[in-house]
């Protein structure tokens, strides 16, 4: 076993690409499980990790799969476990609850068991999520907050959460898991909502767009970048003691602030071009959600180091960039 081989699995994902370059940067090993989809392009599924690429060593496989899960940590043999798969966006969720259940739910149990079985020392972290919180009228929500779940992806994660609670506390296995509120960046996925609307407003500005639909735009959530937060990851398997932490800003900010921040930085109105729609809205929506990370700045030493205002603006800048780069290669 090497003193520093780490396994990530959703390793192509926001949180995955910016993981693994901390982690190369501390001097581990990286491995990545990576689930093969003939569907899909390639160079787009690897865009995020491919500067990378060449430095990490990748297998396929899927979560789902006991047989594979069970030979790549026996393979492997980790020290360090980050399970970050998952079926992430709570409005699939809804249409597909069964495909949330069993990768959320069942992968992480595969992985759980595999870890005990064959890798016992290995240190796991768990990405657990604020709507897990769901409904709780208690804001801000902690460690001690109730979960009330409103979606089927966040009762999935519940139901990872505790699995990765029963195997600390039943079989010892150091196995924490972080309760993260909504983290963005600019690799973030073009379903997510900020990602949506600082795709639109480049494409807006540069005449490629005329509008754009969203739903609730009301709903509050505590906002941070994906890069401060995969260090509260590393940071909890450093830890003597296994445990589990609620990782925010504690502030919390509207869509419609979202909105503001990216289409003012291009010198456009929002308001001209964004259309309301109710059929986006969630069968169950969330008010507001945000993180009291007492323990997290206490224990861990960790605090958030890029404001929501940076965050923004990082997302619009770099679409812009993109876009422009795309339509000037097409022109």
């Amino acid at each position: 076993m090497a003193e520093k081989r780490a396994l990530i699995t959703g390793i192509t994902g926001q949180d995955g690409s910016y993981l693994a370059e901390l982690l190369l940067n501390n001097g581990y090993e990286v491995h990545g499980l990576v689930r093969r989809i003939a569907s899909e392009d390639q160079e787009q599924r690897f865009s995020r990790i491919s500067h990378l690429i060449e430095r990490l060593k990748l297998h396929y496989g899927d979560i789902t799969t006991q047989p594979r899960v069970f030979q790549l940590v026996q393979k492997i043999q980790p020290c360090e476990t980050y399970h970050l798969a998952a079926q992430s966006q709570v409005a699939i969720s809804f249409e597909d609850s069964f495909g949330a259940f069993e990768i959320n739910q069942k992968g992480t149990h595969y992985l759980l068991e595999a870890i005990k079985t064959f890798a016992p020392w290995c240190r796991f972290y768990f990405a657990g999520t604020s709507e897990m919180f769901g409904s709780t009228q208690a804001v801000p929500q902690n460690e001690d907050t109730k979960f009330q779940p409103v979606s089927p992806y966040g009762i999935s994660k519940v139901g990872g959460f505790y699995l990765t609670r029963m195997y600390r506390e039943a079989y010892g296995l150091h196995a924490s898991a972080g309760i993260l509120f909504n983290h963005e960046s600019e690799r973030r996925g073009c379903e997510f909502v900020t990602r949506k609307i600082s795709q639109a407003a480049a494409r807006i500005k540069i005449g490629l767009q005329e509008n754009l639909r969203l739903g609730n735009i009301e709903t509050r959530r505590d906002w941070g970048h994906a890069q401060d937060y995969v260090k509260a990851m590393w940071l909890m398997l450093q830890q003597k003691k296994p445990d589990d932490y609620v990782i925010g800003t504690g502030k919390s900010h509207s869509i419609k602030d979202f909105l503001d921040i990216v289409f003012d930085h291009i010198n456009l109105d929002w308001q001209k071009y964004v259309v309301i729609d109710k059929s986006l809205t969630r069968p169950l929506d969330i008010r507001e959600l945000r993180a009291d990370p007492s323990k997290a700045k206490t224990e861990l030493g960790w605090q958030p180091e890029i404001s929501f205002l940076e965050l923004a603006r990082k997302m619009i800048d770099h679409d812009l960039q993109t876009l422009g780069k795309r339509c000037f290669k097409i022109l």
